[in-house]
Protein backbone atom coordinates (compact mmCIF):
# COMPACT_ATOMS: atom_id res chain seq x y z
CA UNK A 1 0.00 0.00 0.00
CA UNK A 2 1.72 3.69 -0.51
CA UNK A 3 2.08 5.86 2.32
CA UNK A 4 0.33 8.05 1.39
CA UNK A 5 -2.19 9.69 -1.41
CA UNK A 6 -3.73 13.06 -2.46
CA UNK A 7 -6.92 12.84 -3.98
CA UNK A 8 -7.78 15.43 -6.35
CA UNK A 9 -11.62 16.63 -6.48
CA UNK A 10 -13.80 19.63 -7.86
CA UNK A 11 -16.10 18.94 -5.55
CA UNK A 12 -16.37 18.97 -1.90
CA UNK A 13 -18.67 16.21 -1.57
CA UNK A 14 -16.56 13.79 -2.43
CA UNK A 15 -14.11 14.30 0.34
CA UNK A 16 -16.29 12.35 2.72
CA UNK A 17 -17.22 9.50 0.54
CA UNK A 18 -13.33 8.85 0.41
CA UNK A 19 -13.20 9.05 3.74
CA UNK A 20 -15.89 6.58 4.10
CA UNK A 21 -14.23 4.19 2.02
CA UNK A 22 -11.10 4.52 3.64
CA UNK A 23 -12.33 3.42 7.06
CA UNK A 24 -14.24 0.99 5.79
CA UNK A 25 -11.89 -0.94 3.49
CA UNK A 26 -8.73 0.84 4.15
CA UNK A 27 -7.84 1.90 7.89
CA UNK A 28 -5.08 3.38 8.25
CA UNK A 29 -4.21 4.62 5.02
CA UNK A 30 -3.43 8.26 4.68
CA UNK A 31 -5.38 10.38 2.62
CA UNK A 32 -4.99 14.33 1.91
CA UNK A 33 -7.48 16.42 -0.44
CA UNK A 34 -7.29 18.85 -2.54
CA UNK A 35 -10.81 20.58 -3.83
CA UNK A 36 -10.34 22.80 -6.56
CA UNK A 37 -14.24 23.58 -8.26
CA UNK A 38 -12.77 26.08 -10.50
CA UNK A 39 -10.91 22.93 -12.86
CA UNK A 40 -14.51 21.57 -13.69
CA UNK A 41 -15.90 24.75 -14.52
CA UNK A 42 -13.30 25.58 -16.85
CA UNK A 43 -13.05 22.13 -18.42
CA UNK A 44 -17.17 22.50 -19.02
CA UNK A 45 -16.84 25.88 -20.54
CA UNK A 46 -13.27 25.54 -22.40
CA UNK A 47 -12.58 21.40 -22.88
CA UNK A 48 -10.44 19.61 -20.75
CA UNK A 49 -7.26 20.90 -22.64
CA UNK A 50 -7.61 24.05 -20.72
CA UNK A 51 -6.99 22.86 -17.60
CA UNK A 52 -3.31 21.52 -18.40
CA UNK A 53 -1.48 24.28 -17.17
CA UNK A 54 -3.68 24.48 -13.93
CA UNK A 55 -2.99 20.88 -13.53
CA UNK A 56 0.59 20.75 -14.02
CA UNK A 57 1.02 23.30 -11.35
CA UNK A 58 -1.39 21.39 -8.86
CA UNK A 59 0.52 18.66 -9.19
CA UNK A 60 4.03 20.50 -8.62
CA UNK A 61 2.63 21.90 -5.55
CA UNK A 62 1.94 18.31 -3.91
CA UNK A 63 5.05 16.66 -4.25
CA UNK A 64 6.24 13.46 -5.54
CA UNK A 65 3.52 10.89 -3.96
CA UNK A 66 0.45 9.56 -6.26
CA UNK A 67 -2.68 11.31 -7.02
CA UNK A 68 -5.88 9.98 -7.73
CA UNK A 69 -7.82 12.34 -9.88
CA UNK A 70 -11.69 12.04 -8.62
CA UNK A 71 -13.41 14.04 -11.70
CA UNK A 72 -14.00 12.31 -15.12
CA UNK A 73 -14.05 15.25 -16.85
CA UNK A 74 -10.25 16.03 -16.11
CA UNK A 75 -9.11 12.56 -15.33
CA UNK A 76 -7.54 12.11 -18.70
CA UNK A 77 -5.63 15.53 -19.04
CA UNK A 78 -4.36 14.54 -15.34
CA UNK A 79 -2.95 11.36 -16.24
CA UNK A 80 -0.86 12.45 -19.37
CA UNK A 81 0.78 14.39 -16.61
CA UNK A 82 2.26 11.54 -15.29
CA UNK A 83 5.33 11.03 -16.72
CA UNK A 84 6.72 14.72 -16.49
CA UNK A 85 6.22 14.46 -12.92
CA UNK A 86 7.77 11.17 -12.25
CA UNK A 87 4.76 10.16 -9.94
CA UNK A 88 1.53 7.69 -10.29
CA UNK A 89 -1.47 9.73 -11.53
CA UNK A 90 -4.62 7.69 -11.72
CA UNK A 91 -8.47 8.67 -12.66
CA UNK A 92 -11.05 7.00 -10.52
CA UNK A 93 -12.87 5.93 -13.03
CA UNK A 94 -10.27 3.71 -14.86
CA UNK A 95 -10.62 0.49 -13.02
CA UNK A 96 -14.20 0.77 -13.55
CA UNK A 97 -14.09 0.87 -17.01
CA UNK A 98 -11.51 -2.12 -16.96
CA UNK A 99 -14.26 -3.98 -15.18
CA UNK A 100 -17.07 -2.64 -17.24
CA UNK A 101 -15.32 -4.10 -21.15
CA UNK A 102 -14.56 -7.69 -19.08
CA UNK A 103 -18.38 -8.33 -18.10
CA UNK A 104 -19.68 -7.78 -21.45
CA UNK A 105 -19.32 -5.46 -25.07
CA UNK A 106 -23.14 -3.69 -24.16
CA UNK A 107 -22.25 -0.75 -22.27
CA UNK A 108 -24.42 2.35 -21.36
CA UNK A 109 -22.99 5.32 -19.60
CA UNK A 110 -25.01 7.25 -17.45
CA UNK A 111 -23.64 11.13 -16.77
CA UNK A 112 -25.08 13.94 -14.76
CA UNK A 113 -22.64 16.26 -17.08
CA UNK A 114 -22.73 16.02 -21.27
CA UNK A 115 -18.99 16.86 -20.44
CA UNK A 116 -18.03 13.90 -18.91
CA UNK A 117 -19.41 11.47 -21.53
CA UNK A 118 -16.71 11.90 -24.38
CA UNK A 119 -13.56 11.07 -21.89
CA UNK A 120 -15.61 8.28 -20.48
CA UNK A 121 -16.38 6.71 -23.77
CA UNK A 122 -12.38 7.69 -24.81
CA UNK A 123 -11.18 5.81 -22.04
CA UNK A 124 -13.77 2.59 -22.32
CA UNK A 125 -12.09 2.20 -25.54
CA UNK A 126 -8.94 2.54 -24.08
CA UNK A 127 -9.51 -0.44 -21.79
CA UNK A 128 -11.57 -2.17 -24.43
CA UNK A 129 -8.94 -2.06 -27.47
CA UNK A 130 -8.96 -5.60 -29.36
CA UNK A 131 -13.01 -5.99 -27.80
CA UNK A 132 -15.86 -4.62 -29.70
CA UNK A 133 -16.77 -2.68 -27.46
CA UNK A 134 -20.23 -1.08 -27.70
CA UNK A 135 -21.07 2.21 -25.17
CA UNK A 136 -23.80 3.63 -25.32
CA UNK A 137 -24.38 7.45 -23.32
CA UNK A 138 -26.99 9.25 -21.78
CA UNK A 139 -27.26 12.14 -20.01
CA UNK A 140 -29.85 11.72 -16.75
CA UNK A 141 -32.03 14.78 -17.31
CA UNK A 142 -32.44 17.51 -14.55
CA UNK A 143 -30.28 15.52 -12.27
CA UNK A 144 -27.19 18.09 -12.32
CA UNK A 145 -29.29 20.68 -11.49
CA UNK A 146 -30.26 18.54 -8.21
CA UNK A 147 -26.81 17.84 -7.89
CA UNK A 148 -25.97 21.77 -7.84
CA UNK A 149 -29.21 22.64 -5.82
CA UNK A 150 -27.92 20.18 -2.74
CA UNK A 151 -30.43 17.81 -3.28
CA UNK A 152 -28.45 14.36 -2.92
CA UNK A 153 -31.80 12.57 -2.34
CA UNK A 154 -33.02 13.25 -5.56
CA UNK A 155 -29.91 13.24 -7.91
CA UNK A 156 -29.43 9.80 -7.00
CA UNK A 157 -33.19 8.79 -7.57
CA UNK A 158 -33.04 10.39 -10.95
CA UNK A 159 -30.38 8.38 -11.74
CA UNK A 160 -31.46 5.13 -10.34
CA UNK A 161 -34.64 5.87 -12.58
CA UNK A 162 -32.39 6.07 -15.52
CA UNK A 163 -30.23 2.81 -14.74
CA UNK A 164 -33.69 1.05 -13.95
CA UNK A 165 -34.99 2.13 -17.64
CA UNK A 166 -31.94 0.42 -19.73
CA UNK A 167 -32.58 -2.40 -21.73
CA UNK A 168 -30.36 -4.58 -23.81
CA UNK A 169 -27.12 -3.67 -22.03
CA UNK A 170 -24.67 -6.12 -20.33
CA UNK A 171 -23.60 -3.29 -17.79
CA UNK A 172 -24.39 0.14 -16.68
CA UNK A 173 -21.43 2.54 -15.97
CA UNK A 174 -22.05 5.59 -13.28
CA UNK A 175 -19.48 7.98 -15.11
CA UNK A 176 -19.16 10.44 -12.22
CA UNK A 177 -18.23 9.22 -8.78
CA UNK A 178 -21.18 11.54 -7.10
CA UNK A 179 -23.42 8.61 -8.79
CA UNK A 180 -22.44 6.01 -6.86
CA UNK A 181 -24.77 5.47 -4.40
CA UNK A 182 -27.64 5.25 -6.70
CA UNK A 183 -25.95 1.51 -7.17
CA UNK A 184 -27.54 0.86 -4.01
CA UNK A 185 -30.95 1.75 -4.98
CA UNK A 186 -31.48 0.38 -8.46
CA UNK A 187 -34.11 -2.45 -9.05
CA UNK A 188 -32.60 -3.57 -12.78
CA UNK A 189 -30.53 -7.07 -12.60
CA UNK A 190 -28.21 -5.64 -15.08
CA UNK A 191 -25.08 -4.66 -13.36
CA UNK A 192 -24.35 -1.46 -12.46
CA UNK A 193 -20.98 0.13 -11.61
CA UNK A 194 -19.52 3.23 -9.82
CA UNK A 195 -16.26 4.09 -9.69
CA UNK A 196 -15.22 5.47 -5.94
CA UNK A 197 -14.23 2.07 -4.27
CA UNK A 198 -12.84 0.54 -7.19
CA UNK A 199 -10.59 3.55 -7.48
CA UNK A 200 -9.37 4.29 -4.21
CA UNK A 201 -8.19 0.54 -4.08
CA UNK A 202 -6.09 0.61 -7.23
CA UNK A 203 -4.82 3.86 -6.37
CA UNK A 204 -3.85 2.76 -2.42
CA UNK A 205 -2.37 -0.63 -3.77
CA UNK A 206 0.05 1.53 -6.34
CA UNK A 207 -1.58 0.39 -9.33
CA UNK A 208 -0.42 2.97 -12.04
CA UNK A 209 -2.87 3.69 -15.28
CA UNK A 210 -1.34 1.39 -17.91
CA UNK A 211 -1.54 -1.49 -15.90
CA UNK A 212 -5.51 -1.86 -16.44
CA UNK A 213 -4.72 -1.25 -20.32
CA UNK A 214 -2.06 -4.01 -20.21
CA UNK A 215 -5.24 -6.20 -18.91
CA UNK A 216 -4.13 -6.49 -15.23
CA UNK A 217 -6.98 -7.11 -12.34
CA UNK A 218 -8.82 -5.63 -11.83
CA UNK A 219 -9.00 21.11 0.85
CA UNK A 220 -10.09 24.18 -1.16
CA UNK A 221 -6.75 24.90 -2.79
CA UNK A 222 -4.61 27.30 -0.68
CA UNK A 223 -5.52 25.93 2.17
CA UNK A 224 -3.38 23.08 4.02
CA UNK A 225 -4.02 19.32 3.52
CA UNK A 226 -6.29 17.23 5.81
CA UNK A 227 -4.40 14.25 7.17
CA UNK A 228 -6.56 11.55 8.05
CA UNK A 229 -14.76 15.49 -6.22
CA UNK A 230 -17.01 15.74 -9.08
CA UNK A 231 -17.27 15.87 -12.90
Amino acid sequence: MVAALVLLHTSPVHVPVFEALRDRDHPGAVLRHVVVPELLDRARAEGPEAVVPALRGLLAEVGDVPVLVTCSTIGAVAESLAPERGARVLRVDRPMAAEAVRLGERIVVLAALESTLAPTRELLAEEGAGRRVSPRTQVVAGAWERFEAGDTAGYLRLVAEAADAVTDADVIVLAQASMADAAGLVRTRVPVLSSPAAGLAAALRGAPAQSFRDGSPVRQRGAPFAAVSDG
